[in-house]
């Protein structure tokens, strides 16, 4: 079990550059916690200070518990729907189950139906995995995503997963829409990617988008300066590079199979472990034992 018990987050030890061992540390501690706690261990799951006291997203993005609760509800029973994607796409600009679950199977689009409930709700409406902005607009939060939906969803004979279809191909058409952005985008193909056609396409292992978050990870990773810039084909390359040096590590603790949005995913959470055990920050949210 990996522990910084007793490290003030300004200290701990420098690693050599290009070294991956810190972030494997993280995701074998974070894939040893779920284990545990699945298992019925009673809290806490780990010894690490930060892990037990801070909010952070499983290794896998399947064992979220929002994302269970999207592909039991949502994707399962409808995973020949032709316009699932789009389901896909309100739900993860919502985020929220609860909310979710009051709003209903959102096919067919009904953009009065999707104000009138989240505009109504009392209480928590949108999840906080991801920060939607307004984009500098003065309308409320929910007219706005709804505009973006209501595009998607005029847009989608032209929008829908093909036969054949890369992630990449699919990702590079949802990002062309005003609103979605290739971050959100990629969120969408990392539901769609596990039914038809999708979870035939040749780059299932290999594709990921990044984010402000992995990029800073995966510099932190290579002994770059954190905020170094990257190339968004620059950052895939140098992630598919570092999937292929460290699968045998992820072999050993039983996580050969992590694709590349897992990885980027986890490269997130590493870099948040990372700002708060060096003193540059702290995560959003705490953690709170459930069982």
């Amino acid at each position: 079990m990996t522990t910084t018990e007793g490290i003030h987050p300004a200290e701990g030890p420098r690693r050599a550059e290009s070294d991956p061992t810190l972030l494997l540390d993280f995701i074998e501690e974070r894939e040893a916690i779920r284990l545990r706690r699945e298992a019925g261990e009673p809290p806490p799951w780990t010894t690490n200070p930060i892990m037990a006291a801070w909010s952070f997203c499983n290794v896998r993005r399947e064992h979220d518990r929002v994302t269970r609760w999207i592909a039991a509800s949502w994707r399962a029973p409808n995973a020949d729907h032709p316009d699932l994607w789009f389901a896909m796409a309100v739900a993860r600009l919502v985020n929220w189950p609860d909310t979710l679950a009051a709003l209903g199977w959102p096919v067919p689009w009904d953009r009065q139906h999707f104000v009138a409930v989240l505009g109504g709700r009392a209480g928590k409406t949108w999840g906080d995995a991801y920060n939607i902005s307004n984009g500098g607009r003065s309308a409320p939060k929910v007219k706005v995503v709804a505009g973006v939906l209501n595009n998607l969803w005029n847009r989608r004979a032209s929008l829908r997963p093909r036969v054949g279809d890369s992630l990449l191909e699919f990702h590079g058409r949802l990002r062309t829409c005003d609103g979605i952005g290739e971050f959100m985008s990629a969120q969408v193909v990392a539901d769609v990617k596990y039914i038809a056609p999708l979870r035939s396409a040749r780059d299932w292992m290999t594709f990921a988008a990044s984010g402000p978050g992995s990029r800073r990870g995966l510099n932190r990773v290579l002994g770059r300066p954190k905020d170094a810039g990257w190339r968004e084909e620059e950052w895939r390359a140098a992630l598919r590079k570092l999937q292929n040096r460290i699968r045998p590590d992820l072999e050993r603790i039983g996580l050969g199979d992590l694709h590349a949005q897992d990885l980027q995913n986890c490269l997130c959470e590493f870099d948040k472990h990372e700002r708060f055990r060096l003193g540059e920050g702290k995560p959003k949210r705490r953690f709170t034992p459930r069982t």
